[in-house]
């Protein structure tokens, strides 16, 4: 015997089941949205990496600077090149230039004077920071 519920619907009968979803129209409102908050945050995103890559940079030159310094100190002379700073054990390798993505690039200013080649660095990039100055300056 089956019993009956209110407006005479069986029990143990389901309702034909609604196929609900979401509509193009919203579907296209939250694409849209998506995109517009993308487009606010790309911006953001690269001047946080051109960010990075200065601080990069100005770490290896004061990295640079310093071991040059030492070995002055050290052999009273300069540097014939920055290779010869990583032969004497002064650094384990030439790092690279954030911009250039090279540790051959970078530009070496020569003593006024005593001996030796390498008195300073400077990046070899030709692009401009966010400060406005050129790396190359720095």
């Amino acid at each position: 015997m089956e019993r009956l519920i209110k407006n005479g619907e069986r029990s143990g009968v389901s309702k034909p089941a609604t196929n609900r979803g979401f509509t193009l129209i919203e579907l296209m409102i939250v694409m849209t949205l998506i995109g517009i908050l993308a487009a606010i945050a790309q911006p953001q995103f690269q001047q946080y990496t051109i960010r990075a890559r200065e601080a990069v940079l100005k770490e290896n030159l004061f990295t640079l600077r310093d071991v040059i310094d030492q070995y002055y100190g050290d052999k009273g002379k300069y540097p014939d090149n920055l290779q010869e700073l990583v032969d004497n054990r002064y650094i384990r390798k030439v790092p690279e230039d954030p911009f250039t993505k090279s540790a051959e690039t970078w530009i070496t200013v020569p003593p006024d004077d005593g001996e030796g080649s390498i008195f300073d660095v400077h990046s070899g990039s030709d692009l401009i920071a966010l400060n406005g100055t050129p790396y190359n300056e720095w």
